[in-house]
């Protein structure tokens, strides 16, 4: 919970535990309240926006980004040369319309229409398929590093984790911060190198042809 709702929460409850005692009229003495064991807790910090960074960051990230890029690269070989194919039909067009055949022009300006279409389409599933593949990628990562989290953690006797890169904090003390040490484990744990499972029915980036 965050700290502000967390305040909100407690100043919540403290109201209205205020109006029902102001309410009530003075109830007979309870009895002597029961011994409650306080947890013993220790807190660290992580940030998240680290993992993502290039050279000190985990590792298996940029590998995964580097696959997915690759393994798009001839789709987007293919739109650039289609959309390179429209850009030089308009301008044939725009520079010829007053001079060219009007039944000329016209095919050329049903040919680009056509083009703009398969163009649009094509981005449109590409699109699709990449957000897919990232999914298919990088969903076990998350999971992977959520799991190392919290095994990190309870080696270490940690009870408590928080995302320093997804709320805000006035202090805290350096050592609490186990980023660095968190992402130098998962990273000998978990190598940039591990094969990458292909996307059933398609065969490896390196051997796709545009």
């Amino acid at each position: 919970m965050k700290i502000a709702r967390f305040l909100a929460a407690v100043a919540l409850l403290s109201a209205a535990a205020f109006c029902v005692s102001a309410q009530q009229k003075p109830a007979a003495p309870a009895a002597a309240p029961q011994t409650v064991a306080i947890p013993d807790s220790k807190m660290a910090l992580i940030f998240s926006n680290e993992f993502l960074t290039e050279k000190t960051g985990i590792a298996k990230f940029h590998s995964l980004s580097a696959t997915l890029e690759r393994e798009f690269q001839p789709r987007s070989a293919e739109l650039q040369a289609l959309q390179t194919r429209v850009n030089t039909l308009s301008k044939e067009i725009d520079d010829t319309q007053n001079v060219a055949d009007p039944n000329a022009i016209r095919l050329k300006r049903d040919q680009l229409a056509q083009m703009n279409t398969d163009l649009k389409r094509k981005t449109e599933d590409a699109q699709a398929a990449y957000q897919k593949r990232r999914d298919e990628l990088f969903t076990p990562l998350r999971n992977d590093i959520e799991k190392a989290i919290e095994d990190f953690a309870k080696a270490r006797g940690i009870t408590v984790v928080v995302d320093g890169s997804q709320m805000p904090m006035l202090y805290a003390a350096n050592s609490l911060d186990i980023t660095r040490a968190f992402i130098n484990d998962f990273n000998a744990k978990n190598p940039a190198t591990a094969a990458v499972t292909q996307p059933a029915g398609t065969q490896p980036a390196a051997a796709a042809k545009p």
